[in-house]
């Protein structure tokens, strides 16, 4: 569609806006598609009139124009990023390092927690941490780029298992190493737990590749829904333990969930 077609539309679209220099309707078309935040993706036409300071009647006739192009969608009372934006979104994100996109939100996971957060990729029955943001405590288990660990363990495999298809089949077939006493062995536990993993957006597991060493994982999703990385937090199961993950869990899941917003997810109804 032509720009010059789509500003004529919204001007023509507000009283307040008729006869506006452009730039004056595009600010106010940015003022409107700022409001939506990883930490506020679907708000209501009046979150977004109270937001923008803009006329209750021309924020309303400007986010029905933007509906009307595919700019957002609605959804009952509230709006969210249409998905012709996010193909546009999407360009602007191809060819960037996945490790750069989520090194801030990484940093910030760790601050938070006071435990390591890493990001991982899965090359077939292992994964291998890619990006690191290590814990500023004394007391640590080591976390470093570079680290290939099996996918049957940990925390982060699980999250691999339950939103990856191939994964599973790599581990069909094969024996599964027991490194602690906790450590699953077969895939009928495996998938018990990747159910586990789907019901609730996370997964902790504790004691399975290391006795003292726990871990916490999400899944990070780019534009088309595709998994394709996992976000922890990895630490000693002396400093946090079972009791913590309803605290946690939640705050890696929405790590994760900031991660996916980086590469051009947006959660679909």
């Amino acid at each position: 569609m032509d720009a010059s077609i789509l500003l004529k539309g919204l001007s023509v679209a507000s009283d307040s806006t008729r006869g506006s220099a452009p730039i004056l309707v595009l600010q106010k078309i940015s003022q409107i598609l700022d409001c939506f935040t990883p930490e506020s993706p679907e708000p209501t036409l009046q979150q977004l009139a109270r937001q923008t300071g803009l006329p209750s009647s021309t924020c309303q006739r400007l986010v029905q124009s933007l509906v009307h192009e595919g700019y957002l969608d609605r959804d009952g009372d509230r709006y969210r990023i249409g998905i012709r934006l996010v193909r546009w979104a999407s360009t602007g994100t191809t060819g960037m390092d996945i490790v750069q996109l989520t090194k801030p939100i990484l940093q910030s996971l760790r601050d938070e927690t006071g435990e390591t957060a890493c990001l991982y990729v899965r090359d077939g029955a292992f994964r291998t941490i890619v990006a690191v943001a290590e814990t500023r405590h004394v007391v640590m288990r080591p976390f470093a780029v570079g680290m290939v660990m099996p996918i049957h363990a940990g925390a982060p495999g699980k999250v691999f298992l339950a939103y990856d298809p191939d994964a599973r089949a790599t581990l069909e077939g094969s024996e599964l190493a027991k490194f602690t006493s906790d450590t699953p062995d077969s895939l009928a536990t495996l998938d018990a737990q990747a159910e586990v993993t789907r019901k609730q957006g996370f997964f902790a597991a504790f004691g399975e590749r290391h006795s003292d060493v726990g871990s916490i994982a999400a899944p990070v999703f780019n534009v088309a829904g595709t998994l394709v990385a996992v976000l922890g937090l990895g630490f000693p199961t002396q400093r946090v333990t079972e009791s913590d993950v309803q605290q946690l869990g939640p705050v890696v899941a929405a790590a994760a969930q900031a991660a996916s917003h980086a590469l051009g997810y947006v959660e679909r109804a």
